[in-house]
């Protein structure tokens, strides 16, 4: 098949459909070793919550959110300016010359912060408040889980960079690989250590970096011809110009994620602190699902969005995908909401982590605005105007970090959920009218505003009757038919729907 003219091709665009299944395949193929990772990793949770108390997932949960943000501050302004400054040049001496230089830069950034927490691990254990007993064993101590968590932060800092080089590559599909052969190493070996060994909560965070670092040292290998002993300092300097204002937005959102972990630790009072924050863990842990396939999403999100030329086609098909991508997150979110109690008795094997299921709503809608979010800020993309992505997600941080101070006394971890609901619709309505200031989107605002409303009182319904599972099972399912008499579907799509129910006329 020849290639066409471009003339010709904006004379026959793609149809709307096309242009979304599209989409939809390439999230797939960049999503499928994470979804498979996070599928695992909830799977994993009932032998987890059988082996650990809520008060050990709380210190385990602590020290991930730790690392998050130490993960940002240590790959700094390489984690945003490598992809952008890899397609500058194609001149193959250059991306070697950027490769090495990001490689070595990000190597001694790690091996810096994973020093510093050993030497300082009693300390830290301390101030995070994860230290056991004084007596406890060493495996069990609370310097001895600061000391793997540095071990685990150096791993995937560099395991990180080994698949950024894939994904300028762009060879989806050996990303993806490598994520599945990292869970086929870690999973084995966190049951070993959990089960077999009992090394409780010192064990799960051992078995993750254990998988992570197989895996960077076989790409180690794999790429041994990519790197050498080669450093361009004023290269790096460019890059950190570039991308250390979008790690202040990075940073941001992560204290609307993750800031409540510490909120919840330092408001509430000793083990009762623990004991909810291990309860927010598991139902975090279980929307996290939803997180996951809007990651896979951004990924491909992008690309999609960009390839189309035509302005005129772009808008439409940015609004229509806005109104899908929240009526799937919607419908995600009531399931997950009513479901909630028979999951969390499920994955949290003892009862002091049931008490979950009440925050997993507000995460889950959560959820639902970020995916809104990621739709709408990708007009400023466009126009390459994103100086206000940090501004937006300090301002939702700003807030979340208020009604935490206020809710977290009063109400613990629901408190907290209830505040990260809020910072997520803040956060897309403000990127949504910063957006539309600069590249204007005519966005099916009422269409939107139906399916949230239709997805709320229906959770509002389950919530009421909680331990119905056929009332859970119907209020799930109901949510598609309850749009129809509000008037949501377009023609064109009442058409498509006759084709698959006997929908009235």
């Amino acid at each position: 098949m020849t290639d066409e003219p471009q003339s010709q091709a904006a004379v026959r665009p793609r149809s709307l459909a096309s242009q979304l299944f599209e989409l939809s395949r390439h999230s797939v193929i960049y999503g499928v070793g994470g979804l498979v990772s996070r599928f695992l990793s909830v799977l994993m949770l009932p032998l987890y919550t059988s082996h650990v108390s809520p008060n050990d997932y709380g210190r385990i949960e602590l020290l991930m959110a730790v690392m998050a943000v130490a993960v940002v501050v240590l790959r700094g302004g390489a984690n945003f300016g490598f992809v952008r400054f890899y397609f500058l040049e194609k001149d193959p001496e250059y991306r070697r010359r950027l490769v090495r230089t990001i490689f070595w830069a990000q190597m001694a950034y790690s091996t810096a912060g994973m020093v510093l927490c050993i030497l300082f691990a009693a300390q830290i254990s301390g101030w995070l408040g994860v230290a056991f007993r004084a007596h406890a064993h060493l495996q069990g101590s609370g310097t001895s889980l600061v000391v793997a968590t540095a071990i685990l932060l150096w791993a995937n800092v560099n395991y990180a960079q080994m698949t950024n080089l894939f994904r300028v590559e762009q060879r989806s599909f050996a990303f993806s690989m490598a994520t599945l052969a990292n869970v086929a190493v870690t999973v084995p070996l966190t049951v070993i250590l959990v089960v077999v060994y009992h090394e409780g909560p010192f064990g799960i965070i051992t078995g993750n970096y254990s998988g992570t670092l197989v895996l960077y040292f076989v790409l180690l290998a794999y790429r041994r011809e990519q790197l050498g002993l080669e450093f361009d300092r004023k290269l790096l300097r460019a890059i950190n110009r570039f991308g250390v204002p979008l790690m202040a937005a990075a940073l941001a959102l992560w204290v609307t994620n993750f800031g409540d972990r510490f909120m919840l630790r330092k408001l509430l009072h000793g083990s009762y602190a623990l004991h909810q924050l291990g309860q927010y863990s598991l139902a975090y842990k279980i929307t996290s699902a939803m997180v996951l396939v809007f990651t896979a999403f951004q990924i491909a999100w992008p690309a999609f969005a960009y390839s189309i030329d035509d302005e005129k086609e772009a808008k439409r098909a940015y609004s229509f995908v806005l109104t899908y991508l929240m009526f799937i997150a919607a419908w995600a979110a009531i399931g997950l909401s009513l479901f909630a109690p028979w999951i969390v008795h499920f994955l949290g094997r003892k009862p002091g982590f049931w008490p979950a299921a009440s925050a997993v709503p507000a995460l889950a809608y959560s959820s639902v605005f970020f995916a809104g979010f990621i739709v709408v800020t990708i007009a400023t993309g466009r126009v390459r105007q994103t100086k206000f992505n940090w501004i937006a997600a300090t301002v939702a941080a700003l807030l979340n970090f208020g009604l935490n101070l206020w809710l977290i006394p009063a109400y613990g971890m629901l408190g907290a959920a209830y505040a990260t609901l809020a910072a997520y619709i803040v956060l897309m309505i403000v990127r949504a009218w910063n957006a539309q200031m600069i590249y204007p989107v005519s966005y099916q605002w009422r269409r939107i505003a139906l399916l949230l409303l239709a997805a709320g009182a229906l959770t509002g319904i389950g919530e009421a009757f909680r331990h119905s599972l056929p009332l859970a099972f119907g209020l799930t399912l109901a949510y598609p038919l309850l749009l129809l008499p509000l008037g949501f579907y377009l023609p064109a799509e009442r058409r498509r729907l006759r084709r698959l129910l006997p929908l009235p006329h």
